[in-house]
C-alpha cells in the first residue's frame, strides 16, 4: 500500500482520490500527528477528532482562495500537515519550528492568526463583509468547538452573522454530544436532503409561486417556513441557531468523510449563513486520548505505543500550579468563604482537588473569562473571598471586568495569574509578558511576584485577609519544594535584600531573583559584586528598600519576566525619578515584540533574562561607565 501523504503537493490533490483512499489518507494523517506530538507535545486530542473533518473541507474547498477560519486553532494539525508543512511537521512547536496555532506568516492557507478562543465566526464574518464589498465570491468557513461556544463573544457574532446574512458555512465541532443513533441518523438524512440543490431549487420556485398568489401568498409562505423550522427543530437540536437568522443542517457524523463531504458541497451552495453540527470523538484513533480526553488536550512528550507521559523523575521539584491548588486548597478549610472560580481551565490551573473537597464553592464557568471577573466581584459583594484562577494570556481577554467591576470598587477579589511569563511552546498567543504593564495602572490593586513556592504560599495567605484586589502572578514550570517551614503572611509591600554588593544593585521580580542570584555569582568569580533585592511586590514597591538601594548603589539594574514596555523596571525607574535619584540605570526583561515559540530555557537565553545573559549584560553595562 502505497503512502498517499508522500504523494500529496497541496489540498487540491484531495479531489482525485477514491472515498477508500481518503479513508487511508486519514489513518496516515492520524499516524504522523501522534508520532510527532509525541516527540514534541502538543494539542493532541483536539487534532485526531477533526481529521476527517478537515480532510473533507479541503476536499471541497479551493484554498486558500477559500478560506477556513479556526478556532483557537490547536485542532489544526491534519490542516498543517495537508498545506505544504509536513517535511517540516517534526519540528511542531520547537524554536524556529511549525506553530502549533495557524499563523498567517507562516502559509498562505493560514487565513487568521488564533490560538484564544471563540474569534472564528466574527473573523469569518468580516472575511464575508470584506469580500462582498470587493465582489468576490469565495466560500468562507469557520471552524469552531462546541466548548467555544461558552463565550459571550461567539454569540454575539452569531447574532451579527443571522442580521447581515452573508453567505458563510459555520462548522460546529462537537466533541462531547451524546445523541440517540436513531435520532441522528434522521437528523442526517433530513439535513442532506433539506440542502440538496433540488430540494434548494424546490423551495425557491415554491416560494416564487406562492408570490404570485394573490391576497394569500406571503402569508402561506410565513406558514410554510415555520411548519419547516418547527419540524427540524423537532428531530435536531438547531432552534438556537435558527432564531439567530442561521441555517442549521446537523448532526452529521464527523468521521463519515463521505457525509462530510456531501454535506460540506450542498451548503456550500445555500445563500445566506449556514451552521453545520458535526459530532466528533476527541482523541479518535489513538486509545490513550479517547479514554483520557482532557490529559490529552495539551499533553507533553510521551511514549508512543503506551502512552505514557515521559516526566523527570528523582526530584524534589513540583509546579506552582501544583502548589498553588494544594494550599489553596488548605486556606479553603480555615475560611469557608473561599471560593475558586475557573473559565474552562480547572485542570490547567491547579482546581481539580479543589473541586472535589468543596464542589459547593467551585464554579467553572466555561470559556468566558469576563463574567467570572465580574460573577467573582459579585460574590465579594455578597461577602465571599473569590479566587479567580486564570492564565495570564487570558486575562487580557476580562481587562475591562478587572479595571471597572473589580478595582473601581475596591473589592476583595484574588487573582491567581498562572503562566505569567515566558510559557515555551505555544507561542507569542499563550506568554504571559504583558500582564505586569496592563496591570500596574489600575488603582487600588496589590501585584505580588513571588520567586519560589514558599513565597507563593505566603502570597496566597497575605491575599486571604486583604481588603481589596489581590494578583499574585507565578510562572509555568516547576520549582524546588522542599522546605516546610510555617507559612506566614508578607508585610504589604515589602521586599527583601538577598545578597550584598557594592559596584551595582541588581533589584529583581518573580523568576529574575534566582537568575539574579546566580548572575551574582558568576560576576562575583570575576571580582564584581553585586547586590541583589527580591523587590516581591510591583504594586505597592519597596520604596524605603529600593531607594536605600539607590542612594548606596550607583548603578541599579532591574529584571522581570515582562516586556520592558511599562513593566517592572518603568516602575522602579518612575519611583527614582519622583525621589530625584538618578543612578545609572539598566532594565533587563524582554522587547517591545511578540516572543516566537520555543522552550522557556531557549527563549530566556535568546533574550538574555537568563543567568548567563544578565551576568553578560551587567558586564557590559559597567564596562561602558
Amino acid at each position: 500500500m502505497s503512502n498517499l501523504l508522500n504523494n500529496l503537493r497541496s489540498p487540491s490533490d484531495l479531489t482525485n482520490l477514491t472515498a477508500a483512499e481518503l479513508k487511508q489518507l486519514a489513518a496516515e494523517l492520524r499516524e504522523q500527528i501522534i508520532t510527532t506530538v509525541a516527540a514534541t507535545g502538543g494539542h493532541l486530542a483536539s487534532s485526531l477528532g477533526v481529521v476527517e473533518l478537515t480532510i473533507a473541507l479541503h476536499h471541497v474547498l479551493n484554498s486558500p482562495s477559500d478560506k477556513i477560519v479556526w478556532d483557537v486553532g490547536h485542532q489544526a494539525y491534519a490542516h498543517k500537515i495537508l498545506t505544504g508543512r509536513r517535511d517540516n511537521f517534526a519540528t511542531l512547536r520547537q524554536l524556529d519550528g511549525v506553530s502549533g496555532f495557524p499563523k498567517r506568516c507562516e502559509s498562505v492557507h493560514d487565513c487568521f492568526d488564533v490560538g484564544h478562543s471563540s474569534t472564528s465566526i466574527s473573523a469569518a464574518l468580516g472575511m464575508a463583509v470584506g469580500r462582498d464589498s470587493l465582489g468576490g465570491n469565495n466560500k468562507i468557513f469557520a471552524v469552531i468547538g462546541d466548548g467555544s461556544l461558552t463565550a459571550g463573544m461567539a454569540y454575539e457574532a452569531l447574532n451579527h452573522t443571522g442580521h447581515l446574512d452573508r453567505n458563510m458555512v459555520i462548522v460546529l465541532n462537537d466533541n462531547d454530544m451524546s445523541i440517540s443513533p436513531n435520532v441522528g441518523a434522521l437528523s442526517s438524512f433530513l439535513s442532506r436532503q433539506l440542502t440538496s440543490r433540488l430540494f434548494v431549487r424546490f423551495k425557491k420556485e415554491t416560494e416564487n409561486f406562492l408570490n404570485n398568489v394573490p391576497r394569500f401568498g406571503k402569508d402561506l409562505i410565513q406558514l410554510a417556513k415555520k411548519t419547516e423550522e418547527s419540524f427540524k427543530a423537532f428531530v435536531t437540536p438547531g432552534m438556537l441557531f435558527e432564531a439567530f437568522g442561521i441555517e442549521y443542517v446537523g448532526p452529521i457524523d464527523g468521521h463519515n468523510i463521505s457525509e462530510l463531504i456531501e454535506t460540506f458541497t450542498s451548503v456550500s451552495r445555500l445563500e445566506g449563513p449556514v451552521l453545520v453540527h458535526v459530532i466528533t470523538k476527541k482523541g479518535k484513533g489513538y486509545p490513550p486520548a479517547e479514554q483520557n480526553p482532557s490529559m490529552f488536550h495539551g499533553v507533553g512528550p510521551f511514549e508512543r505505543n503506551s502512552g505514557k507521559i515521559i516526566s523527570a523523575s528523582g526530584s524534589s521539584s513540583r509546579s506552582y500550579t501544583a502548589i498553588f491548588g494544594e494550599y489553596l486548597c488548605e486556606l479553603a478549610r480555615q475560611d469557608e468563604k473561599i471560593t475558586a472560580i475557573t473559565a474552562a481551565m480547572s485542570t490547567g490551573t491547579g482546581l481539580v482537588e479543589f473541586s472535589r473537597r468543596f464542589p459547593e464553592r467551585f464554579f467553572d464557568v466555561g470559556i468566558a473569562e469576563q463574567h467570572a471577573v465580574t460573577m467573582a466581584a459579585g460574590m465579594a459583594c455578597s461577602g465571599l473571598r473569590p479566587v479567580v484562577a486564570i492564565y495570564s494570556t487570558f486575562l487580557q481577554r476580562a481587562y475591562d471586568n478587572v479595571l471597572h467591576d473589580v478595582c473601581l470598587q475596591n473589592l476583595p477579589v484574588t487573582f491567581a495569574l498562572d503562566r505569567g511569563g515566558l510559557v515555551g511552546a505555544d507561542g507569542p498567543t499563550h506568554h504571559g509578558v504583558f500582564d505586569l504593564s496592563y496591570l500596574r495602572p489600575i488603582p487600588n490593586i496589590t501585584i505580588a511576584v513571588p520567586r519560589d513556592g514558599v513565597e507563593l504560599r505566603r502570597a496566597m495567605l497575605t491575599a486571604a485577609s486583604h481588603n481589596g484586589p489581590f494578583v499574585y502572578r507565578y510562572p509555568r514550570g516547576q520549582v524546588e519544594d522542599n522546605d516546610n517551614s510555617a507559612i506566614t503572611p508578607f508585610a504589604i509591600g515589602r521586599g527583601q535584600r538577598l545578597r550584598n554588593g557594592d559596584d551595582a544593585a541588581i533589584i529583581a521580580i518573580g523568576t529574575g531573583v534566582e537568575r539574579a542570584m546566580q548572575a551574582a555569582k558568576q560576576l562575583s568569580d570575576t571580582g564584581i559584586e553585586c547586590s541583589v533585592i527580591d523587590a516581591r511586590f510591583l504594586k505597592p514597591l519597596d520604596e524605603e528598600l529600593l531607594c536605600a538601594a539607590a542612594r548606596n548603589n550607583a548603578n541599579i539594574i532591574t529584571v522581570e519576566e515582562n516586556v520592558l514596555a511599562g513593566g517592572f523596571g518603568s516602575a522602579v525607574m518612575e519611583l527614582y525619578e519622583q525621589q530625584r535619584l538618578y543612578p545609572r540605570l539598566l532594565r533587563i526583561g524582554l522587547p517591545d515584540s511578540f516572543i516566537e515559540q520555543g522552550s522557556q530555557q531557549q527563549l530566556c537565553a535568546r533574550y538574555a533574562i537568563d543567568a548567563d545573559g544578565i551576568a553578560a549584560q551587567v558586564k557590559d553595562f559597567l564596562a561602558s561607565a
